[in-house]
């Protein structure tokens, strides 16, 4: 199959999930072209079965915001043609759902018809789909669509919910590659260099906006090193972060936390990590989460939105309710305390994880793309 992705380019969820998932449908044999603004910043060109197409937005003194829709749908139409392409699968409903409706319209006037799949990740419908400037133009994506996935079940409930949707929803949750992690020839960072022997390793990772509740984070971790020695892996950046630091600094605990930025190095980081700390006001899945488990790191999550559906209570870490922190870091030193039950809730992550490995979901998308092409065959 020859398929067109149109996804954000950046660090976020929504943007990894469709590049890992261009990737792999590549080394199946797949023609993929990536159709963005920038090039994602997971996205390896070397497969010849993976292109990528750069959408230019010409600047223009008329328009006070550049229509980077118009830019993208027309990019849309000019690369079905000349590629032969037979589907889009498009990644977030506002801009790119809308862009490639019309694209599809344009494509329609010359005899071309084009299945499109528009898959939901979470604040498009929760966030900003949900505005009432945007609203319309959401439902009207959607119910425009071929065909509509969701990253999780409480994703397509909500999207029922704020929505008045006509179209079938098909859950088809986030993944992990787990095979890169078992085959990865990097040499993992020396685990002195974060922490000391005798202190257990605890990571967040996210944007730092307000919904993943940073000073939650910090909270949950000042109660952990009260009991047991730790240090506090913060990874990414976002306007959050500043206040974390402050507020690190007011309880005594800033030479216990480690602030990276943005880093390419996630992988080592999780390598050494023992547990993952993920209080969100709301998750629709909880990709962070998973790439926690992969590497036999257990959770303790909010028992919010997607994420009862990836961290399993108990099992792979624990849920509780949004904003308990007290709760959290008393569940956090269950895990953490002794030596035997955190290898046992190590183990449990990995297995939980492998539910969600690549290859258990990949051939769910293949089969929603034949089953689009065959709509218009």
């Amino acid at each position: 199959m020859k398929i067109a992705i149109v996804c954000y380019p950046t660090f976020g969820g929504s943007g990894v999930v469709a590049t890992e998932l261009g990737l792999e449908l590549a080394r199946r044999g797949h023609e993929i072209h990536f159709i963005t603004y920038s090039q994602p910043v997971r996205l390896a060109l070397l497969n010849p079965n993976v292109h990528y197409h750069e959408v230019n937005v010409p600047e223009y003194p008329l328009f006070h915001y550049q229509p980077y829709e118009l830019a993208l749908s027309s990019k849309l139409v000019d690369m079905v043609k000349l590629y032969k392409i037979e589907l889009l699968h498009v990644h977030y409903a506002i801009p790119h759902a809308y862009a490639g409706y019309m694209a599809k319209q344009m494509l329609k006037d010359e005899g071309i018809n084009i299945p499109m799949v528009t898959t939901l990740h979470g604040t498009d419908i929760t966030l900003v789909g949900n505005h009432p400037f945007y609203k319309p133009a959401v439902t009207f994506s959607i119910n425009k669509s071929d065909f509509v996935t969701s990253v999780s079940q409480s994703l397509k409930d909500d999207t029922h919910k704020l929505f008045n949707i006509k179209n079938e929803i098909e859950v088809i949750p986030n993944f992990i590659e787990l095979d890169k992690n078992l085959n990865d020839p990097s040499t993992p960072c020396n685990r002195s260099v974060m922490a000391n022997k005798n202190e257990r390793i605890i990571t967040h990772i996210s944007n730092f906006r307000k919904v993943k509740r940073i000073p939650d984070i910090i909270k949950i971790f000042y109660n952990i090193q009260k009991e047991i020695p730790a240090k506090l892996m913060m990874v990414g950046d976002g306007p959050e972060k500043e206040k974390a630091e402050y507020l690190c600094q007011e309880l005594g605990i800033q030479d216990k936390i480690i602030f990276f930025g943005n880093s390419n190095e996630i992988d080592k980081i999780l390598s050494y990590t023992d547990l993952f700390l993920l209080p969100s006001e709301t998750e629709s899945f909880g990709l962070a989460a998973l790439e926690a488990m992969a590497w036999s790191v257990p959770v303790i999550s909010s028992n919010s939105g997607g994420l009862p559906e990836v961290n399993f209570d108990g099992i792979s870490g624990y849920l509780s309710d949004v904003g308990n922190t007290d709760e959290m870091a008393q569940n956090a030193l269950k895990i953490l305390k002794d030596d035997a039950t955190l290898y046992k809730f190590k183990e449990n992550a990995l297995s939980v994880a492998k539910q969600f490995d690549i290859k258990n979901i990949l051939p769910l998308y293949e089969a929603l793309y034949k089953k689009a092409i065959k709509k218009y065959a």
